[in-house]
This record gives structure tokens, sequence and C-alpha cells, in this order.
């Protein structure tokens, strides 16, 4: 169990506690359009996953426009998916409403299956934590932030460089 901070305040994290080196659990969340996304789905390329809380706060916000520019600049090989519970009909509006092209959305709104296999489970709230996985080719975790207190944004260098490594 994993202890961070939502406005000062300690805040339970639960689920696996994933590891560098490790191959990363599967999952099975839901797409924009409700279509099944797996990890399967990014085989052969850079995986980093962003989890955050809700894409409608300001840092959620601010998140996911920072790697959608960041993806922007990066090869092709190199997918960003951003992972929260908002319903995929909040997840399209938002991207829409602010151009969001580069970065994948998809929910975990159905069950906790994700939020637990990632150890990203905000227990007093069922929302998710904000972290950030890093996940090569072969499907190995080569990097992991979580960020202590929910409501600031994750280390973007530290993401960068675990990134150009792989590349």
């Amino acid at each position: 169990m994993r202890q961070l901070t939502m406005g000062g305040t300690p805040i339970t994290v639960t689920g696996a506690d994933l590891k560098i080196g490790q191959q990363a659990p599967d999952f099975k969340l839901l797409g924009l359009n409700f279509n099944e996304v797996k990890l399967s789905d990014f085989k052969g390329k850079i995986l980093v996953i962003s989890c955050v809380p809700s894409i409608d706060t300001p840092v959620c916000d601010l998140q996911t426009r920072r790697f959608n520019q960041e993806a922007a600049l990066l090869p092709e090989e190199l997918c960003i998916l951003t992972v929260s519970k908002d319903l995929p009909f909040a997840q399209a509006r938002w991207c829409g409403a602010h151009g969001i092209n580069k970065v994948m959305m998809a929910s975990d709104f159905r069950d906790f299956g994700f939020a637990k296999d990632y150890g990203v489970l905000l227990e007093e709230m069922g929302l998710l934590a904000r972290a950030v996985f890093v996940i090569d080719k072969q499907g190995i975790i080569r990097a992991i932030e979580f960020v202590p207190e929910v409501g600031q944004e994750p280390d973007y260098e530290k993401v960068l460089i675990a990134i150009k490594q792989l590349i």
C-alpha cells in the first residue's frame, strides 16, 4: 500500500506494487469509441501510460496537453496512452475541445482492473493516482513515477529521459 497526498491530506493507493524490469500487466480498457484497448495493441512499440484522476481537472489537463506536445516531437514507435476513470464520452469531448491528436485516451470506468493491476487506485475516491509508466517494445516496465502529491505534475524530464533511452 502506497501513501500519497491530495491537497496535503494523506490518501491511500492500493493495488499491485509494480517494479522496474518486470513484465507490464495486461489490461482491458475502453477507448473513445468504447473499443477495447489492450496492452497487446502496443506490441513492438514503446508505450507511455499517463494515469490521471480526471481529465476535467487543471493538472490532468496540463499533463495530458504536455504529453500530447511531446508525442508530436517523438518517433512513431512511441505511443502515449492517458488513462482515467472518466467516461469515454467525457474523454472524447475533452480531446475535441483541446485538439488532442497525438495522445490516445482510455477509460478504466467499468471496473478497477487496470487501477489494481498497476497499483494506482486511490482507495478513498475510486479514481486513479497520478502516475507514469514507461514500457519498452517487449512489454517490460522501464520507468515508473508516482507523483507524491496528486495535485502536482509529473517530472516530465525524467519520463523523457527514460523514453529516449529506449529509442
